[in-house]
């Protein structure tokens, strides 16, 4: 699989977008999810330049989290902002990351991914829950390199 195109069906791409829709209801948090070809070096390098990209430093609570898949790299990244890390527990993210590993490793990207979403927006929603006042602050969409 070399074509970002062919790493989910339209159909699986808007699965996706509907759970980070759900799992954005009951929290101030963001989750975004990128997909690209390759990240041409260090993957976790490249999740930060594109955390910064899409401008998801700018959460007013900094809790954006970003899921970047390099699709020919067979690699991703999970990447919190400050403010969420500073309040899941130590190993939130490495059990979040063997969750959609599992799925990854079987083929079913789409799974993983909507999984690890879900997990993030728990997390999200304990500690920065929804109020009156919380707006989207980023597009719901995947984004793609």
């Amino acid at each position: 699989m070399s074509k970002i195109e062919d790493f989910l069906t339209s159909e699986e791409e808007q699965d996706i977008v509907e759970a980070i829709r759900k799992a954005e209801l009951n929290t101030s948090g963001e989750i975004r999810v990128h997909i690209e070809k390759t990240s041409n070096g260090d993957a976790t390098n490249r999740a930060l330049e594109v955390f910064y990209m899409l401008k998801m430093e700018n959460t007013k609570a900094q809790n954006g989290v970003l899921i970047y898949v390099a699709v020919e790299d067979r690699n991703f990244v999970i990447y919190g902002d400050k403010g969420i890390n500073d309040v899941v527990a130590k190993d939130f993210w490495d059990s979040t990351k063997n969750i959609i590993q599992s799925h990854f490793k079987l083929g079913k990207f789409k799974q993983g991914l909507v999984e690890g979403i879900l997990m993030s927006g728990e997390q999200l929603k304990k500690h920065f829950p929804y109020t009156d006042f919380d707006t989207n602050e980023l597009s719901n969409d995947i984004s793609k390199g």
